[in-house]
């Protein structure tokens, strides 16, 4: 399966909110990356979402003491996936913290952004979606995109 999948977890689900943590997975040659973005160096990432907190479990003062600036995350995927296509799950959402990222580090990105639904027939959705459902999500990142292979291993054995 030579498909990249990407996951952003985030300071909440309103449109003041932004990435706070970013992965992806190479699915055929496991080559992957994930890191945290500290909200202090963009001035006007200040909204927190206590609930999105109790999710993903990262807390302000881990990002700032661990997370990397926007425009370093911004150049790190670029580097990373430049020429490339990756897919992610929730394709509104994903794209949502990919542009407000790249927009905060004022840079271009330099890779496409898909919905996995681009990849599947419609009885490969029905075993992506039970396989997704079967899965205790741990909402970091890098434990998604793993989550996404296995999902869209087991759907693609169907073929």
């Amino acid at each position: 399966m030579d498909i990249i999948c990407l996951d952003f977890e985030a300071s909440g689900l309103s449109p003041r909110s932004y990435p706070i943590e970013v992965a992806w997975r190479d699915a055929g040659s496991g080559a992957q990356d994930s890191f945290l973005i500290d909200p202090q160096t963009v001035p006007n990432w200040t909204h927190w979402d206590e609930v999105a907190q109790g999710v993903h479990g990262l807390s302000r003062e881990e990002l700032h003491a661990k997370g990397i600036s926007a425009a370093a995350a911004c150049w790190r995927l670029n580097k990373a996936l430049e020429g490339k296509t990756v897919y992610c799950d929730a394709l509104e959402f994903d794209y949502f913290w990919l542009r407000r990222l790249y927009d905060a580090a004022q840079m271009r990105r330099l890779f496409l952004i898909e919905g996995l639904e681009v990849l599947l027939d419609a009885h490969q959705r029905k075993r992506f979606v039970s396989a997704m459902e079967s899965q205790e999500r741990n909402h970091r990142a890098l434990d998604d995109v793993a989550d996404l292979i296995k999902a869209l291993d087991y759907a693609f054995q169907a073929s």
